[in-house]
């Protein structure tokens, strides 16, 4: 099974804005968990590994984008543990010069180091992904093969994240996390306690993703802040680029520009507009996700931007 290479620990960040609005602001480190199937990957992972392996799968099957977090994990993951793994990626003209494509994206060039196998399809097939028909001919294609879905959310990956919160959070008022798929903010919302309000932040522009978590869980004690995916799914501007090195220069807190940078900037942004009451402690859940700085500054530096630190 995978493990650990680092327990998770709750890391305080202090500065003038939250002492002045009296707020108490901690992040769990997920992202410490494993150095390549870090924070929410790590979790939602770990139960469909055991679940392949009982099963007596020795291929695990996924999709993903061309920088895709859960690509690269669902790789290394299989690396570590001696498990086969086939990616089916969204752009089949990746596909096209698959040397020029490892060179330069580094997401997929560190999937294939870890002996992934790709396996491109064209966006427009790509959208039938959880089709019988598209499933079938990936059967037919690849043989047996145990399928863990994009982005790793089903009932087995929501158990995983289910285990994020642990008794010493209980002192917290909201719990906060970014979100992709939905799998890692359901598993907060059935673990938190009663007092505890789970605030959801999407990384795109969506309209799915309440029905999504709805599968997963019955409470009603969560809400989606739909203000802070800066204009879509990878989409960051240069605003989003400086609170991410401000943040990482001042309290030593890497984040991802995809997923924790944007959650991170709306919790500071709903700080200081007073929605928090003076008194609250937040907790904000570091869904690691890391890698995705390094494709990130490959388009940031042909935009002559500033880079990520």
């Amino acid at each position: 099974m995978l493990k650990p290479q680092q327990q998770a620990y709750n890391q305080q960040l202090n500065d003038c804005l939250l002492r002045k609005k009296e707020i108490t602001l901690f992040v769990k480190r997920e992202d410490l968990l494993h150095k390549h199937v870090s924070g929410n990957k790590f979790r939602k992972l770990y139960y469909n590994v055991i679940e392949a392996r009982n099963k007596g799968y020795n291929t695990l099957l996924t999709f993903g984008g061309a920088y895709s977090n859960h690509i690269a994990a669902t790789a290394a993951a299989g690396k570590e543990l001696g498990i086969k793994t086939i990616g089916v990626i969204r752009g089949d003209e990746l596909g096209e010069n698959l040397k020029r494509t490892l060179h330069e994206n580094p997401t997929l060039g560190f999937a294939v180091s870890q002996g992934m196998r790709l396996h491109f399809v064209s966006r427009k097939a790509y959208r039938l992904k959880t089709k019988p028909d598209f499933i079938a001919n990936l059967f037919q294609l690849f043989g047996k093969f145990y399928l863990v879905p994009e982005g790793g959310t089903n009932a087995l990956a929501v158990k995983g994240t289910e285990e994020i919160l642990t008794p010493e959070d209980d002192a917290f008022d909201y719990i906060c996390s970014a979100i992709g798929t939905g799998g890692t903010i359901a598993g907060l919302i059935n673990t938190a306690k009663p007092h505890q309000k789970v605030l959801g932040f999407p990384a795109l522009k969506e309209n799915f993703l309440h029905n999504n978590i709805s599968k997963y869980t019955h409470s009603d004690n969560w809400e989606l802040i739909r203000d802070y995916h800066f204009g879509g799914f990878a989409k960051i501007d240069q605003k989003l680029v400086d609170f991410i090195n401000m943040v990482n220069r001042l309290h030593n807190l890497p984040l991802d520009p995809i997923y924790t940078g944007k959650m991170l900037y709306g919790i500071i942004d709903l700080i200081k507009k007073d929605y928090f009451p003076k008194g609250s402690k937040i907790l904000a859940i570091h869904t690691g996700g890391l890698q995705g700085k390094d494709g990130m500054n490959i388009r940031l530096k042909k935009k002559r931007m500033p880079l990520l630190i």
